[in-house]
Order: C-alpha cells, then structure tokens, then sequence
C-alpha cells in the first residue's frame, strides 16, 4: 500500500504579493524553496492562517534572498498580501518506508521569508 505524507513545509511566511492577472502558481524564494526541498512545478497546498483558506497550485522559483512569497492567478483571490501562510508538499510512499520518513520543516523568520 501507498500513503500521501507530507514530504515537506515552509511554516508561517508573509505573503508578499498577490497578483491576480497572472497564469497561476506561488512564487517562492529560491532560497525557501531549496532549505524545503521543494522543486519548481511541484505542487504544494496552501493554508492561510489569517482567514482559514486552503487552496492547492503549484511553485514557479523567486528570486534567491528576495523573500518573496507571491500567490498569483486566482489564488491571488484567497489571501492579501501581509497574510502568514504555511506551504505543505506531500510525497507518495510505501507504507512501511512512511512510517521511518521525516518531513523537511522550516520555519523562516515572519517578518522578513528569510531562514533563520
């Protein structure tokens, strides 16, 4: 048997923009990206903790060291910019090899997107 576990998370970010006439997608510091092990293209869900939204897309990279954490196309309607948001991938495992996997977590500084 197969489960979905999270893989990886970027806990508590500032979005810094959200930009409604655009394809789709979040952009995602390349530095965040890389410290989460999350890929360009991969889907990722979205929690927003200032109004409870959830959404799924997927990541386009941001500019390394930029902090930037931009939700665009219609996503751009599920959060403001100045929301905190929790990024979350999941990988599909064996069962077995899930239950000896540990999930990437980071948890940047709030204020700035930038690692601590």
């Amino acid at each position: 048997m197969q489960i979905q576990v999270v893989k990886s998370k970027i806990h508590r970010v500032r979005v810094t923009g959200a930009d409604l006439n655009y394809i789709g997608s979040i952009t995602i510091d390349e530095e965040l990206m890389k410290a989460a092990n999350i890929i360009e293209g991969e889907k990722v869900s979205i929690v927003n903790i200032n109004n409870g939204e959830r959404l799924e897309t997927y990541v386009i990279k941001g500019v390394p060291g930029s902090g930037e954490v931009t939700l665009n196309g219609p996503a751009a309607r599920k959060v403001q910019k100045d929301d905190i948001i929790i990024i979350i991938s999941y990988g599909i495992m064996d069962f077995e090899e899930a239950k000896k996997f540990k999930p990437i977590i980071i948890f940047p500084d709030e204020t700035t997107n930038r690692l601590r």
